[in-house]
């Protein structure tokens, strides 16, 4: 019989094959996004230290939005993360989709990000 791998399984097999090659420094830290149906979350890691530097979602008091899952809430949460990264001196960073396609929210954040002033 054969057993379908599930959407998150894969996503997960694909996020450990991206990140094989992305690695984030102390002075180039690593954009990591995570999304969920209601959310999405993105981090700036530190992989050397094992830290996270930076952190922003939808879940945020600052974000203030009705609907997490959705593009326009993806652009708010990479101005966030962009603003609150230049705050503490991060301006390149290396992007990490998290297994997920580039497309739709997770490129939206990407986009706000780059526009807002981060480099990758």
């Amino acid at each position: 019989m054969i057993t379908k791998i599930s959407r998150n399984e894969s996503r997960q097999i694909r996020h450990l094959r991206i990140r094989k090659n992305i690695k984030g420094s102390e002075f180039i830290p690593r954009l990591n996004v995570f999304r969920s149906n209601k959310n999405i979350f993105a981090q700036i890691i530190d992989d050397v230290k094992g830290v996270t530097l930076v952190s922003a979602s939808t879940i945020d008091k600052e974000c203030k939005l009705e609907n997490g899952g959705n593009v326009a809430a993806a652009k708010a949460v990479g101005t966030l993360i962009a603003k609150r990264a230049l705050e503490k001196n991060i301006e390149k960073v290396v992007f990490d989709r998290g297994g997920y396609l580039y497309h739709g929210r997770v490129k939206a954040l990407a986009d706000a990000a780059r526009e807002a002033g981060l480099q990758f």
